[in-house]
């Protein structure tokens, strides 16, 4: 696959995309402060609110008696389920599930909100009428274990979908959905013949993997602030709504309230850091109901130990992989139970495995996937569940087993299994993967050694670990795009937003670089009524919105061109105040180019005039002054030119569902280790990553999201798990003194090489990185390898001292 579709797909000159150290055009804002999110907006006369959470884990609200909490001064509304405005919004409210209203009076985990709102003076205030409210709770039998909650004898925790099909009708190829029993929704799915893969292998090995959860922990606490106002350009229909930190854009809202899209308003552009969440908590939608009762603006804010929410569910895995004597897997089979979540959670990140998971990639055809996706009580997940995208390191960890069992490379292992770029019965090898091998080894000083063969000089012992994934581009959206030339100027509106990944500035980069501009002469115009965002997918939407921008860039350059043709041959009157025009007459944009920010001739770059005055018209404007001889000083109108482009690149591997089937962009990562026997203290000395985006848009873009995803592998796999009390079903470590997460100076350092093979189909061949280098156990096989036992994450000094036998 390669850019073929687009204008100059195939560039090889590049002097603005790829350039390092272009910063962000809003990054001021943010190192200094002066940028506003959501909770930040606080307007004279606002009201606070307040849900009321649930202490249990699995509860009912029978009963609510408001009466002492209205009695407080300064509480000015409360709200319940029973009310007529909730029962509304229950039809419009985000549910991920049509049987179960947006807001009730049930509970299924620890801290979840009910439709039971006080809306005061304060936030003080909210706290204290949220004490003297009168309620009746009705405990409901919970699951927090998902090996008890999967048993026969199990207390059925949502039995009013017991029998329902958790997924909906299959996908040709796709998993097969058995009816739900108990807590427990089933899918199944293989391919090929299991009894003869087995049959086939030399040697068969049967282990088990536990994924535990872990907190995403956004930087920026999720709320809103809305209040209704009279919109003297929209005036009909009644009051419009202002509503600040309602993420990503105001669309969902204005649907949820039943309002035109003009009516709905959302000036600010900053989100804070995501990671596949896009998810709207209640806090962010419930403002402007309570903003509408009160007639005044609310403010309704998470804390952080509300938003404590998981980031990757848990999971237990156990595999059975056959192969043969020089490494072939011949068979494999896949038996996971995975944690379904709280009610609303997502579950791409479940039975997506099996779509897109890592057995697409391998030769092997025999493949069964047998997966129990189990009720709890334990967490909502808004998030897509991809921390580490559909379970990859389940067959990392089955190419490390067979190397360690042959004594052999385990990337000796991965290229043998490795199917070839077009299908899993291709026996070429990929380019993508052999070059990212070759720069990763170059960058670790690759020599793989058996477990617990070497030492380091200080004593400790040294462990090695690799895996390779692909570069997936999953974003599949449609842009609406649109440049404007206006007064001698570039302009790219944009309603943003902004969340970290720099989308923005990757188009700008991209309309400088088929414009002949530097980037700063691109001017981002952020306007949240623009239809333009670059996102779609998630960060690698960067590069497919790109692929639109270039589009519309190069129709905005052909407007030029002839405007400054247009302009040659009809210069304005004698006596205008105007540019003198190039030397275009009788051309064609054909013959033209824009080099350095000038409208140049193909055939001679050294004529041409600055692109600020090569596009003005014969039109005189008004009078503007009177020359010494009193005659009237006249201007040339300047033509303001404008471009748009709907669509979208060609569908990726991801899209057409061939993802791992077809192979086009990858990348390899690689972690070492020293480990203290003696302490049980692990220190990754350094994590190194070779990946192949296709096309590097934005370096710093991407060295960040390598980062952010080791940082999230470090913490997973030696810090981060969540404790429950089974009892109760509480979490034990809701906040950051018992909850573990890796600061500042605990991360180590990554290396880094990039290549880029231009094998993607979005802009310049450019697929994206995503975040397929998140992964939950390359730590821990680079422990096994130093030390020649496996430890479950997260790998702490006691579980290594028992996996020892020294405790």
């Amino acid at each position: 696959m390669a850019d073929l579709a687009g204008v100059n797909g195939q560039r090889e000159q590049f002097r603005v995309v790829g350039q390092r150290n272009l910063p962000g055009k809003l990054s001021y804002a943010l190192a200094t402060g002066v940028a506003k999110f959501g909770i930040d907006y606080v307007l004279p006369d606002m009201l606070h609110a307040k849900f009321l959470r649930s202490p249990y884990a699995n509860a009912r609200v029978k009963s609510v008696d408001i009466a002492k909490a209205k009695d407080i001064p300064g509480v000015a509304d409360i709200v319940t389920w029973e009310d007529e405005d909730i029962k509304a919004l229950n039809n419009f409210g985000e549910s991920n599930d049509s049987r179960r209203p947006w807001l009730d009076n049930i509970a299924d985990q620890e801290g979840a909100e009910v439709a039971v709102i006080v809306v005061a003076e304060s936030e003080d205030i909210c706290e204290e009428a949220l004490r003297l409210l009168d309620v009746e709770w009705e405990v409901l039998p919970h699951v927090v274990n998902l090996l008890e909650g999967r048993k026969e004898d199990a207390p059925v925790i949502r039995p009013q979908v017991r029998d329902a099909p958790m997924f909906g009708a299959p996908s040709a190829g796709g998993p097969t959905n058995p009816p739900k029993r108990g807590n427990v929704a089933y899918a199944n799915m293989t391919s090929g013949d299991m009894d003869a893969g087995f049959a086939a292998a030399d040697h068969i090995i049967e282990y088990d993997l536990y994924m535990p959860a872990f907190a995403s922990l956004l930087p920026n606490p999720s709320g809103s602030v809305a209040w209704w106002f009279d919109d003297p350009y929209y005036s009909e229909g009644g009051k419009s709504l202002h509503i600040e930190g309602a993420v990503k854009d105001k669309n969902a809202i204005s649907m949820m309230y039943r309002l035109p899209p003009e009516k709905t308003v959302q000036e600010g552009l900053f989100m804070g850091g995501k990671y596949c969440d896009w998810g709207r908590r209640k806090s962010q939608e419930i403002t402007p109901l309570l903003a509408k009762r009160t007639g005044r603006p609310v403010r309704c804010v998470n804390t952080r130990e509300e938003m404590f929410d998981v980031i990757m569910k848990q999971r237990y895995i156990h595999l059975k992989v056959g192969f043969t004597d020089d490494g072939l897997i011949t068979a494999v089979d896949d038996f996971s139970i995975a944690d379904g979540g709280a009610w609303g959670s997502s579950s791409f990140g479940n039975v997506g495995d099996m779509t897109l998971g890592p057995y697409n990639t391998l030769k092997c055809h025999n493949i069964n996937q047998h997966m129990e996706i189990v009720d709890s009580n334990r967490y909502l997940m808004y998030i897509s569940g991809q921390h580490c995208p559909f379970n990859w390191d389940s067959i990392t960890v089955a190419l490390h087993m067979i190397a360690e069992k042959l004594g052999k490379d385990p990337i000796d292992i991965a290229r043998l299994n490795l199917h070839g770029p077009t299908s899993k019965d291709d026996p070429d090898p990929v380019p993508s993967f052999e070059a990212c091998v070759k720069k990763g080894k170059d960058l670790m000083n690759w020599n793989w050694h058996p477990s617990g063969t070497k030492k380091l000089p200080d004593g400790r012992y040294h462990g090695m670990s690799f895996r390779y994934q692909m570069c997936p581009r999953h974003s599949f959206s449609s842009y609406s795009c649109k440049l404007e030339f206006r007064d001698g100027e570039v302009h790219m509106p944009t309603q943003g937003p902004l969340f970290g990944v720099y989308a923005v500035e990757c188009n700008a980069m991209v309309v400088a670089e088929e414009l002949g501009l530097e980037y700063d002469d691109v001017k981002i115009d952020f306007d949240y009524r623009e239809p333009f965002t670059p996102l779609g997918g998630g960060s690698d939407g960067t590069t497919a919105s790109a692929w639109a921008m270039k589009e519309c860039a190069n129709i905005l350059k052909k407007q030029i061109l002839e405007a400054a043709i247009e302009y040659a041959e009809n210069p304005p009157m004698p006596g205008a105040v105007s540019p003198q025009p190039g030397p275009f007459k009788g051309l064609t944009a054909d013959d033209l180019d824009i080099i350095g920010g000038r409208v140049v001739l193909k055939s001679d770059p050294s004529q041409g005039v600055p692109i600020r005055e090569a596009a003005f018209t014969s039109e005189l404007l008004a009078i503007t002054d009177f020359d010494s001889q009193g005659v009237p000083v006249r201007e040339a109108a300047q033509k303001n030119l404008f471009a748009t482009f709907y669509g979208h690149p060609p569908l990726s591997l991801w899209a057409t569902g061939e993802m791992g089937k077809r192979l086009d962009t990858m990348n390899t990562a690689y972690c070492e280790v020293a480990v203290d026997i003696e302490m049980g203290e692990v220190e990754i000395l350094r994590f190194g990553v070779a990946a192949d985006p296709g096309k590097v848009m934005r370096p710093i873009s991407l060295e960040s999201q390598i980062d952010q995803v080791m940082f999230f592998s470090q913490g997973c796999q030696l810090l981060e798990d969540f404790v429950f009390d089974e009892r109760t079903g509480v979490k034990l470590n809701n906040n950051m003194i018992e909850y573990k997460k890796p600061c500042i100076l605990d991360v180590p350092r990554v290396d880094r090489e990039f290549l880029e093979t231009r094998a993607g189909n979005a802009a310049y061949g450019a697929n994206g990185i995503s975040h397929s280098l998140a992964n939950t156990h390359l730590v821990i096989i680079a422990i096994h390898n130093a030390i020649g036992v496996w430890v479950d994450p997260p790998a702490t000094p006691d579980k290594i001292l028992k996996a020892l036998g020294k405790a």
